[in-house]
């Protein structure tokens, strides 16, 4: 009888976590918008010559400076007579590559910080903390202003200023991870064969924090992209012909109450951009809780 109430039963599948995760992050409709917005973009970075032949500092428009938007020229022209979708196509490179280059630093940067500050606490906690601390109350803006000033800008400058600021929200979030899992069944099991803390760290803790690692990231991104966009439009980020969208507010906003189009393009596309990045990371954020039960 038994066996045949065996038999009868149906077989019920494990899902594994990740499986959760994904169903948690389809349920969250503004994570998943984000995300496709972001995808359609990085394609757009990616594909910029296929989308829009024309060369982003060509001025083969100067017949048509500051015309208005048209079936010819869809985001209108600009001062000097470039095509404005064309630049603001090319301003997408930009403004991703410095992010993702940005956000790859910070993760580089928080991750040892952050293992070591929760699996040893103590003093080295409490030095990594008081670091953090300093960085969080120093205005990122004002000391990229500095360094932007000093160095004359560029790639490496905005890269750099970006990735001394952005790793600290990924320490805290690989701290918060190390420090839940360093009284684990298997961390006691490998201490009590004689592993060192540097091998448990790189093998059991930090592999095991690969969900806030992977948040930190993309949660990095949009910080980056706007501390670019901010140093672009002060007149110390990358310099010109190199379109960015910071760089065409600057000079948009001179003509906005005649040439309204000059400023609004290259904003929107700004917003949406870290709009749809920052959803996209919470929606991760939430969807990799381990705290949240699959249902």
């Amino acid at each position: 009888m038994s066996d045949t109430a065996g038999s009868i039963a149906p077989i019920v599948r494990q899902r594994s976590p990740l499986w959760f995760a994904w169903r948690r992050f389809l349920s969250n409709k503004a994570a998943l918008a984000g995300g496709i917005i972001l995808g359609i973009l990085i394609l757009m970075a990616l594909f910029a010559p296929l989308i829009t032949p024309v060369p982003p500092t060509a001025q083969m428009f100067l017949t048509e400076s500051l015309a208005f938007p048209s079936a010819e020229h869809w985001f209108g022209v600009d001062g000097l007579g470039r095509d404005f979708y064309t630049r603001i196509v090319y301003g997408a490179r930009v403004s991703l590559t410095i992010g993702f280059i940005a956000a790859a630093f910070s993760v580089l940067i928080g991750i040892p910080l952050g293992a070591l500050a929760g699996y040893f606490g103590g003093r080295i906690d409490w030095f990594i903390m008081r670091v953090i601390e300093l960085f969080s109350v120093v205005p990122p803006l004002l000391a990229a202003m500095l360094l932007g000033a000093l160095t004359r800008g560029g790639y490496f400058t905005i890269v750099l200023i970006a990735a001394l600021f952005g790793w600290v929200q990924v320490c805290l979030l690989v701290r918060a991870q190390v420090k839940s899992f360093r009284e684990k069944e298997f961390v006691r099991a490998a201490q009590a064969l004689g592993a060192s803390p540097w091998y448990i760290i790189r093998r059991h803790l930090i592999p095991n924090s690969v969900s806030p690692i992977i948040v930190g990231f993309v949660l990095a991104i949009p910080l980056a992209m706007m501390l670019e966009a901010s140093l672009s439009f002060l007149g110390v980020g990358v310099p010109p012909p190199t379109p960015t969208w910071g760089q065409m507010i600057s000079e948009g906003i001179n003509y906005m109450f005649y040439y309204w189009h000059l400023a609004l393009f290259p904003t929107l596309a700004l917003a949406i951009t870290v709009l749809s990045t920052s959803l996209f990371g919470d929606g991760l954020r939430d969807a990799l809780d381990p705290t949240l039960k699959g249902r």
